[in-house]
């Protein structure tokens, strides 16, 4: 069964590679005799079934596979496109192959330590020199990627994907449904976020993973703005989360609370046994941040901060004013 799966993958992938122009679903079954008999034995959905792993399984080995919606009369086309899937000749010295050799051993999740692992072992075939006998530190770095958006994502902003996802922002009361143009992903402070391009807000955005619900659906056709080349995901989330601001807030906060907000507290005054009063850095997005703290945190300045908490926290009640608040009581 091994040897017939590796057959038919080199099959797709020749037949992919080897076209000048997008072949539809149809045409590969009829190229692809293994195809062939799982449409004639079993049906048109066990074929797609068996159609999608393997172009799913290709992408995992490395190849680019472009898709055409338009290229055969509305019928969805395939390619692999040469250029796209040669690379060029890797020199690596030294010092750059540990530096790889280090970075592969940091992920800690099966199918990505899987994936570093073997793309160690083809620099490898390639002549990288790899040092085989460096003693293992005492201290080995690690990267958790515990989100199950993570892969689908990372997939997507590799193979340049639009993809769709329900988000639910901080303080909301439910998640909203996003379109996104994937660029990249990037961990800071022991979360993952993904920058990409928002294509109903027409606008760049940053979404922070552990926040997103449901399943990341691929969406067909292709990316409609233009990726930069230099995507600095922690600085956006940064000024997000009121780092490097030079205004202040000031709020109140329940002892034993807030330790993330005490970390970064520029001072701390005691008001009694129970509260505690903090100037911290304020920056866009801040609001989203205390909302989280609920009745553990009351925001004393500026007032527009104090209202957007307000707002938030009224949302997430499903209230519409404090009025209604005050009636519900």
């Amino acid at each position: 069964m091994a040897i017939a799966k590796a057959e038919r993958l080199m099959n797709l992938a020749l037949c992919l590679m080897n076209t000048r122009r997008p072949l539809s679903k149809k045409e590969l079954r009829e190229s692809i005799e293994a195809y062939r008999e799982a449409w004639q034995q079993g049906s048109e959905e066990a074929f797609n079934r068996m159609f999608e792993r393997d172009k799913d399984d290709l992408r995992e080995l490395g190849l680019v596979i472009d898709v055409d919606e338009n290229a055969l009369d509305g019928e969805i086309g395939y390619l692999a496109r040469r250029d796209r899937n040669r690379l060029p000749e890797i020199a690596l010295d030294a010092e750059e192959a540990a530096a790889l050799s280090v970075a592969a051993r940091v992920w800690q999740q099966a199918k990505m330590s899987g994936a570093a692992s073997g793309a160690l072992q083809k620099l490898r075939a390639a002549g990288v020199p790899f040092s085989e006998d460096t003693e293992p530190s005492a201290l080995q770095p690690r990267i958790p990627a515990r989100e199950a958006a993570f892969e689908p994502l990372l997939v997507a902003a590799r193979d340049r994907r639009p993809v769709s996802f329900e988000y639910r922002k901080a303080g909301a009361a439910a998640a909203d449904q996003r379109s996104v143009e994937p660029w990249a992903l990037e961990c800071w402070r022991g979360h993952w976020y993904l920058a990409g391009w928002d294509r109903d807000r027409e606008a760049a955005r940053v979404f922070r993973l552990s926040r997103i619900t449901g399943k990341v659906r691929s969406r067909a056709g292709s990316f409609t703005g233009a990726v930069p080349e230099h995507v600095d995901v922690r600085a956006v989330v940064a000024s997000f989360a009121g780092e490097g601001a030079t205004a202040t807030a000031t709020v109140r906060l329940r002892k034993g609370a807030g330790f993330p907000l005490r970390t970064k507290a520029l001072d701390t005054r005691q008001v009694d046994d129970g509260w505690d009063e903090l100037e911290i850095p304020y920056g866009n997005g801040l609001g989203a941040d205390l909302a989280e703290f609920g009745p553990d945190l009351v925001v004393l300045g500026p007032e527009e901060l104090r209202a957007d908490v307000i707002d938030r926290l009224l949302a997430v009640a499903g209230l519409r004013s404090l009025d209604e608040a005050g009636a519900h009581a």
